[in-house]
């Protein structure tokens, strides 16, 4: 798994389902801190605040990740919510995401594997469908070079999925460019070789 580049989840998502006649209402979206995962919980939460249930897991960092992860079987006979939806978020190849399964008993009980199994799969549903994107951890580099490059250098940027931020013309030109992390060590192979070595190249600050 690539730390650096990974799928999250590209927005809000609900679906719902019934069992037994419960209603399972499974609520997704992106977390890319604890803190924002425990707001949209507490959203959710407000959302259905007369629902028997609401569950919750998040999974925050890369799919798979434990080293930020929270989870509560709210009222559910413990084990039989939150550790089930956590599992299904490790293995669903999604990170920076929470979830809630929200559930109106319908009267009729499922027992601890019948628990275990909606949830799991309530989870599982709501992670089918869920439209996603790709997270790219990126790195910010200050360039100075000489008007000589400037073509070149401009030319090069689609291929190493830079992005120039700010430009400064003086008796050399200063730029502040954007790329991935993943392609810093390629770009500054492929600036130094255009520019026979005449240039500067300094790190500046990284995301995430």
């Amino acid at each position: 798994m690539d730390e650096k580049r990974y799928r999250i989840p590209a927005g809000f998502h609900r679906v719902e389902q019934d069992i037994e006649r419960s209603r399972f209402i499974t609520t997704v979206a992106h977390a890319p801190t604890v803190e924002e995962a425990k707001a949209f919980i507490a959203r959710v939460r407000e959302e259905f605040q007369d629902a028997n249930h609401n569950c919750w897991a998040y999974v925050v960092g890369p799919p798979g990740s434990t080293a930020q992860v929270g989870m509560s079987d709210d009222g559910e006979p413990h084990g039989t919510a939150g550790r089930p939806m956590l599992t299904a978020l490790l293995h669903g190849g999604v990170g920076d995401v929470a979830v809630v399964v929200t559930r109106y008993f319908g009267g009729t009980l499922l027992g601890k594997g019948g628990l275990v199994r909606a949830y799991t799969g309530s989870v599982q549903q709501g992670l089918e469908a869920l439209p996603t994107t790709e997270r790219v951890r990126k790195v910010r580099l200050a360039v100075e070079l000489e008007y000589a490059s400037i073509d070149g250098f401009r030319r090069m940027l689609p291929e190493h999925e830079a992005q120039v931020l700010s430009e400064e013309y003086a008796a050399t030109v200063g730029y502040r460019v954007e790329l991935p992390v993943t392609r810093v060590d390629a770009f500054r192979t492929a600036l130094t070789d255009l520019t026979l070595g005449q240039v500067l190249i300094e790190t500046l600050e990284s995301e995430g």
